[in-house]
């Protein structure tokens, strides 16, 4: 979102506006006891989810589509670029003036997308004309973009140079192949950000086509947290899109393909530090076993300094400063993912220890000491995870996008609490399978003249 600092022009805020903005931004509004999570449609069909908080005069929206990445179809950043050109120019106001209107109520917007999804959100205080004002610019961005033709041609070159840079980056190039080499042709292996010649053949025609498709109000899903009572929160959730068209949710996106066989991509890249990625296609979000994968991930890498990898890896021999494993649930079966970066010459050796300790781990499991410690820690850490609004409205936005159970939050220390070894042992040996993962290895020119019979090696300049 472009911002004018300059004071030209500009309303003076109250000393009270000013002081409360001042609580809102460094507090960011923690809470206590989260209340139980209410449920409505509004009249035209977007589903909302709402918790109450009343300890800050504040209001935190988001509105979410299913209208991420994996929606791009053959224009590869077409949900990217649509997303970005909404805050640029909304009903015949600049992207300066969109700034200002909320800078000057002392409000804030952000927009953002995924692959499975994209969001705006707004935060504002609830002083009447402020937050009036502020929700009068939000439902303008959301509902009146202009999708000006300078706007497109501005935003295409911020993405190109984006891309530039990430070519430069060996992190953001091994999650592209990373990703491209896991998925193949299924949506997911689409790169959000797009390509070069993607984006320098999108038209305000496809942008229009892709808003018009996808940010409507059956599509969508909006989070309210804050010091609004339910009344005032329907009222808000059925102004914000009452002049979006009702449309329909979008088609499920098509099962993700099994790997038949393990696959290594080879990147040579000038660099002193190779990283490397290993995974596969892991779990898709509300899986029956999410919660067992969960407490036997955090034993085996995503766990930190206490984790088995991170033991074998960084401390007995020192290979990297930096090694995990997470599962990134999706709509379909988001990646199950192992990374570190090491030293070009200790490739081989950290590959090898990667390998024996997730093969040791499928074979015996979890120790009872270490799983007893893991649910210990991760239920001890429950409050953490809802301290502030903000924090409730992912989670609020997270349980209507991807239908999760109302009760989510109120049963996910017990559910925790429920996994037993054998259970964290049995969902690794379904989900985890080693003789078909994915690796890629992005790092200095001696990597490339390895013998790379059977492997896919690619070279990114």
């Amino acid at each position: 979102m472009a911002i004018d600092t300059s004071r030209k022009n500009r309303p003076a805020l109250s000393a009270l506006t000013v002081c409360l903005v001042a609580v809102l931004w460094l507090a960011a509004g923690p809470v206590a006891a989260m209340p139980p999570i209410q449920h409505w449609e509004t009249p035209n069909g977007a589903r909302v989810y709402y918790v109450p908080a009343p300890q800050l005069p504040m209001v935190d929206v988001r509105i979410v589509f299913d209208a991420g990445g994996a929606r791009d179809g053959k224009a590869p950043g077409l949900a990217a670029l649509t997303n970005a050109l909404l805050d640029q120019g909304a009903a015949g106001a600049d992207a300066n003036r969109v700034a200002e209107r909320f800078d000057e109520v002392g409000a804030q917007l952000d927009t953002g997308s995924l692959r499975d999804m994209a969001w705006l959100g707004l935060r504002t205080l609830t002083e009447g004309a402020l937050m009036e004002q502020a929700v009068a610019a939000f439902t303008d961005v959301l509902t009146q973009p202009d999708f000006k033709a300078n706007d497109l041609q501005r935003q295409r070159e911020r993405m190109l140079v984006a891309l530039q840079l990430q070519q430069q980056k060996p992190d953001a190039v091994a999650e592209k192949a990373f990703y491209r080499a896991l998925y193949g042709d299924h949506p997911y292996g689409s790169p959000p950000e797009g390509t070069t010649e993607s984006l320098s053949s999108l038209t305000r025609k496809d942008v229009l086509a892709f808003y018009r498709q996808y940010y409507v109000a059956r599509n969508a899903v909006i989070g309210i947290v804050g010091a609004v009572s339910r009344l005032e929160a329907e009222k808000l959730a059925a102004g914000i899109v009452k002049s979006l068209a009702a449309g329909r949710t979008a088609e499920p996106l098509p099962p993700v393909p099994e790997l038949t066989a393990s696959k290594e991509v080879l990147v040579s890249f000038p660099s002193t530090q190779t990283h490397v990625l290993m995974g596969r296609p892991g779990v898709a979000r509300g899986d029956p076993e999410y919660f067992s994968l969960y407490v036997g991930d955090y034993i085996f890498g995503g766990g930190g300094l206490v984790s088995l990898l991170s033991q074998e890896i960084r401390e007995q021999r020192g290979l990297s400063y930096s090694v995990y494993s997470q599962f990134i649930p999706m709509a379909r079966k988001g990646p199950f993912e192992i990374g570190l970066q090491t030293r070009n010459d200790q490739v081989e050796e950290a590959l090898g220890v990667v390998r024996d300790t997730l093969a040791r781990y499928l074979e015996e499991g979890p120790s009872e000491k270490r799983l007893e410690a893991a649910k210990k820690h991760i239920t001890g850490g429950y409050p953490l995870r809802i301290d502030s609004n903000g924090k409730i409205l992912q989670y609020l936005v997270s349980i209507g996008f991807y239908h999760l159970p109302i009760d989510y939050l109120e049963t996910f220390n017990a559910r925790i609490e429920a996994v037993t070894r054998d259970d964290a042992k049995a969902a690794f040996e379904r989900h985890v399978l080693a003789q078909r993962m994915v690796t890629v290895v992005v790092g200095g020119e001696s990597r490339s003249s390895r013998d790379a019979a059977n492997k896919e090696v690619a070279f990114l300049r």
